[in-house]
């Protein structure tokens, strides 16, 4: 075989969730189709620990057929657990593929066009695993975290997700893969590059592991320069700015009058998406999670003086985790929802590379499920706070 050979066709496997990364990776690649089933040649998948079963069995059933396919895997569950993912893929791209994925696919088409084993020199590319010729697990040497700027938010032709304006997290939660992913440090997209991409959008909404820390470092805000972000895009004709909303959220401890201010002046959305996890001041402590209960209430009665509905995200089942703990969870989410709050439960996951990989979550006590139902009920509650299995379509 020679370099004049033709290349594998390469196909990435779309399903339920995982749009945003096929949206981030095709500016990327060059000639990437999507498919929703396996087909032959380099196939590359991204999915969430709650799919990964229904992924490997997919790919073995692919594998049993000898659909001549080299098979790729990236995103969070990956990420976190590549030495479980390769035993049933090829290569896994580890935290970010901007860089990672194209430098992988260059190497397998080369080795492809020159008749050598596939994995030939993959021991060079930084930010992967794969299993070598004798079965051993191999990881590289983790690959620097990318400048935003550097690539862009999308292809114009396949706008599939909101704009990222930010990446990482300095807070060290046990239930939260971001920072393992993506870094301690945050990192912003600049105003100039969102403004330029902004312009394919009438709706603008971001993603952000904390929209109101955009330009900071995510320890403190720093509202100037959510007003230079916020300011630059109100100048553009008909669009409609959504900040701090779904996908993205906000700390409690971020939310001031300043913050509300400027969501205020600039912004549409009548809205806060607000991360609490907890209202208990022992579990938010033992998870790392930085805030306390308070602040929770002191973010939340900003949001209410201000005609702001704070939509307010909990976990259920954290280790440790007592009924008297899971009753100050309920007390709050109470409290929010007579005021006009809404509530969003989910029963804790444990995710690969956490400090909560291995645990098994509490069981939710019987009295504060039956409440929780209720809350449901009556329309003051959405999401699970029992087990449930993601699937992908």
């Amino acid at each position: 075989m020679t370099n004049d050979s033709p290349l594998l066709p390469v196909h990435f496997r779309f399903f339920k969730k995982n749009g945003y990364s096929y949206s981030a990776l095709i500016p990327v690649l060059e000639n990437i189709a999507f498919s929703k089933e396996p087909v032959s040649g380099i196939m590359i998948y991204s999915f969430f620990t709650n799919q990964k079963e229904d992924v490997f069995k997919e790919v073995s059933e692919a594998r049993a057929r000898n659909l001549n396919t080299f098979f790729i895997a990236g995103g969070p569950h990956p990420s976190g657990a590549p030495a479980e993912t390769v035993k049933y893929f090829d290569a896994v791209v580890i935290s970010e593929g901007e860089e990672t994925l194209p430098a992988l696919i260059s190497q397998i088409q080369s080795n492809f066009q020159n008749g050598v084993d596939l994995k030939n020199g993959f021991e060079n590319i930084l930010g992967i695993a794969f299993q070598n010729s004798s079965g051993d697990f191999v990881q590289t040497q983790k690959r620097p975290p990318v400048c935003l700027d550097n690539f862009p938010c999308f292809s114009p032709d396949n706008i599939w997700r909101p704009l990222e304006i930010s990446r990482g997290c300095p807070h060290r939660c046990k239930f939260c893969q971001t920072p393992q992913i993506f870094g301690h440090q945050m990192r912003h997209r600049s105003v100039s590059e969102i403004v330029k991409y902004a312009a394919y959008y009438d709706d603008l909404r971001f993603i952000s592991s904390n929209a109101f820390a955009y330009g900071s470092s995510g320890v403190t805000p720093k509202p100037e320069k959510v007003k230079e972000l916020l300011s630059s895009l109100s100048v553009l004709d008909g669009k409609r700015i959504f900040f701090g909303t779904f996908p993205s959220e906000v700390r409690p401890e971020f939310v001031t009058e300043d913050m509300i201010d400027l969501v205020k002046t600039y912004c549409t959305n009548d809205s806060l998406s607000i991360g609490a996890q907890s209202g208990s001041d022992k579990i938010l402590e033992e998870i790392g999670r930085g805030h306390t209960a308070e602040d929770v209430y002191k973010a939340t009665e900003l949001c209410f003086s201000n005609d702001i509905v704070p939509i307010v995200d909990f976990i259920i089942g954290f280790p440790g985790e007592t009924e008297s703990d899971q009753q100050q969870s309920l007390d709050m989410i109470e409290w929010l929802s007579r005021n006009g709050g809404e509530v969003r439960a989910h029963y804790l996951s444990p995710l690969p590379s956490t400090a909560y990989e291995n645990i098994i979550p509490e069981d939710v006590h019987p009295d504060i499920s039956k409440k929780l139902g209720k809350l449901a009920l009556d329309g003051k509650l959405k999401g699970t706070w029992e087990n449930m299995s993601g699937i992908l379509d």
